[in-house]
C-alpha cells in the first residue's frame, strides 16, 4: 500500500507575521505553563537525600541507574507530576516511563531511593497499576528496578486495602506473565516485606551483590507488634531496635542465589545489574521497525514552534485543528476520511514516524449553515452531533479493522443536550463509540489541547471509558 502513504495531500500553512504578534502573550503564557511543570519535575528529583550522600553510601540514585540503563535521547516520563495521596516528597515514590534499552522499548520504573529508602507511600499502587498496564496494552517488557524498604508504616492503612491496594502489583505481574510480557527486574539493597514481594514476583532477578529480599526485615524480625498494631510510640520504639539490629538481614545472595536460585545472577558492580538487563532485552525477540512502517520517517514541513502560536491559551478563542495536526505529522501530509461529513471532527489517516495512525480532533469555531442538520440553532466546533458521533464509529472501526493506532486530539466542550438532540439519538451514539473503540482492541494515546468536557471526554478516547487507552 506504499504509493496511498508516499503520495498523501499535504495540508497546513506557513505562519504569518500577523498571527505570531497576535498570539505572542498565548505563547508566554504556555511557556510560563510548561517552566512551572519543568520546576516541580525539579524539585521532585532533588527530593530526600542528595545524590552525592547516596552516592557516599556506595549506591547509585534511581536517576542514575535510568542514565546507565536507557539508550540516549530515548527516555519519555510518565506520571511524573502524580501525586494523588498528596505525599510530602511530591510524587508516589516510584519513577517510570517509556525508553529503548538495547534498542527495544519497554516501561521502565523504579523506586527512588532517595526518599525513605524507596518506601511504598500512599498513591503508589494506583501509579504501578498504571504502569502495568501499559505494558499490557503495548506488549512490551516490564522493567523495574527494585530498592525498597518496604511500607512507610505509619501510613500502612491508606495503602494496604481494597481491591486496587499495594498487594494488587504481585498479582498484575502474575497477568504479564501469563501474556508471555517478561518482567525483568533489577536488585539493590534492602527490600524486606513488600519490597520482598516486589523483587521475587517479575519474571527475571537480576541482583547486586549486596541485595536482599525477604518477607520480614530487620525491624519486623526485631519488634514485631504483639498487640496486632502500632501507636506512634511503638513505632519509635521499633526504628531504635531496627538500628540496634546488627544481624545480617534475611533473604541475601547466599540465600537466593546459591540456595533457592531466586536470583538468577549477581553482580559485584551495581553498573553490572544495568547491563545484565540490557544483554536479556536483546535476547526477547521484537518487531524491526520497518516491518510496520508504511513510508520512512519524515519531518513535519512546517516548524514545532509554531504550535505556541497556533494554539490559544483563552479556552474561548477559535483556532485551527488542521493547522496544529499538519505540525505534528510526517511530511504534514494526511488523508482525511469523508471530509464533507461532520464538520466538527477532524478523521483521517496520517504518518508518524512512518508508521500509520489514525487521527481524531475536535475543530472548533463556526460550523455554518444548516448544520446540525437536526436542529434550528447553529452548530459550533468542539461540541459533537449526530453526524460527527457517527464519522468517528465508522473511522474507529476501520482502524480496528486494519490494525491501526489511533491518536485522538480532543478539546470539547461535550455532546449536544435537548429534546432535539435525544430525538437524533445522541445518547445512543455516543454509547455506541465508547462499543466501537472497545472492540478494536488497538493501542491509543489521547493528547488533550484545552479541555475535555463531560461525557465527550470518555467517548474521544479517555482513558476511563476503555481499556485501549495507553496514555493521556
Amino acid at each position: 500500500m506504499k504509493p496511498y502513504f508516499e503520495n498523501m495531500q499535504r495540508f497546513g500553512k506557513e505562519l504569518k507575521s500577523g498571527r505570531i504578534k497576535r498570539a505572542s502573550a498565548s505563547m508566554e503564557q504556555l511557556k510560563q505553563v510548561e517552566a512551572e511543570i519543568a520546576q516541580r519535575r525539579k524539585e521532585i528529583e532533588e527530593a530526600g537525600f542528595s545524590t552525592e550522600q547516596i552516592n557516599k553510601r556506595g549506591s547509585m540514585t534511581v536517576w542514575q541507574r535510568l542514565e546507565h540503563l536507557v539508550d540516549p535521547g530515548t527516555w519519555r516520563p510518565l506520571h511524573s507530576l502524580y501525586n494523588p495521596s498528596d505525599n510530602a516528597n511530591g510524587s508516589t515514590n516510584v519513577v517510570d516511563g517509556l525508553a529503548r534499552v538495547a534498542g527495544r522499548w519497554a516501561v521502565v520504573i523504579g523506586f527512588d531511593n532517595k526518599v525513605l529508602a524507596g518506601a511504598w507511600l500512599p498513591g503508589q499502587s494506583e501509579n504501578i497499576l498504571r504502569v502495568t498496564d501499559l505494558a499490557s496494552r503495548l506488549n512490551i517488557p516490564l522493567i523495574w528496578l527494585v530498592n525498597c524498604s518496604g511500607v512507610k508504616l505509619d501510613e500502612q492503612e491508606k495503602f494496604y486495602a481494597n481491591r486496587r491496594g499495594s498487594g494488587t502489583t504481585f498479582f498484575r505481574h502474575a497477568e504479564l506473565n501469563q501474556m508471555g510480557i517478561p518482567i525483568l527486574a533489577g536488585i539493590y539493597g534492602t527490600n524486606p516485606a513488600g519490597g520482598g514481594y516486589q523483587g521475587i514476583s517479575p519474571t527475571i532477578l537480576l541482583a547486586h551483590k549486596d541485595a536482599n529480599i525477604a518477607v520480614g526485615g530487620a525491624g519486623i524480625v526485631s519488634g514485631m507488634s504483639p498487640k496486632g498494631g502500632f501507636s506512634a510510640e511503638m513505632l519509635e520504639d521499633l526504628v531504635e531496635k531496627t538500628r540496634a539490629y546488627s544481624v545480617e538481614p534475611p533473604g541475601g545472595v547466599d540465600t537466593h542465589f546459591r540456595e533457592t536460585g531466586f536470583f538468577t545472577e549477581v553482580f559485584d558492580e551495581e553498573t553490572g545489574v544495568l547491563d545484565g538487563i540490557r544483554e536479556y532485552m536483546e535476547a526477547i525477540p521484537a518487531y524491526k521497525p520497518r516491518f510496520f512502517r508504511v513510508a520512512e520517517p519524515e519531518e513535519p514541513a512546517f516548524a514545532a514552534e509554531d504550535l505556541y502560536y497556533l494554539l490559544p491559551g483563552n479556552q474561548k478563542e477559535v483556532y485551527s485543528f488542521d493547522e496544529i495536526l499538519a505540525r505534528v505529522v510526517d511530511g504534514s501530509e494526511h488523508m482525511e476520511f469523508r471530509p464533507d461529513y461532520g464538520p466538527e471532527v477532524y478523521t483521517g489517516l496520517c504518518r508518524l514516524d512512518g508508521f500509520a495512525v489514525g487521527c481524531i480532533g475536535n475543530r472548533s469555531g463556526y460550523l455554518g449553515k444548516g448544520y446540525p442538520e437536526y436542529a434550528d440553532y447553529p452548530g459550533m466546533g468542539g461540541k459533537l452531533y449526530r453526524q460527527g458521533l457517527i464519522k468517528m464509529n465508522e473511522f474507529v472501526t476501520h482502524c480496528g479493522r486494519d490494525r491501526i493506532p489511533v491518536v485522538w486530539l480532543q478539546d470539547t466542550s461535550g455532546i449536544d443536550v435537548g429534546d432535539l438532540a435525544e430525538k437524533a439519538e445522541l445518547l445512543g451514539l455516543g454509547q455506541t463509540l465508547i462499543y466501537s473503540i472497545q472492540q478494536t482492541d488497538v493501542p491509543m494515546m489521547l493528547v488533550v489541547l484545552r479541555k475535555g468536557t463531560a461525557a465527550a471526554h470518555y467517548l474521544m478516547g479517555g482513558p476511563t471509558a476503555n481499556r485501549h487507552n495507553a496514555f493521556t
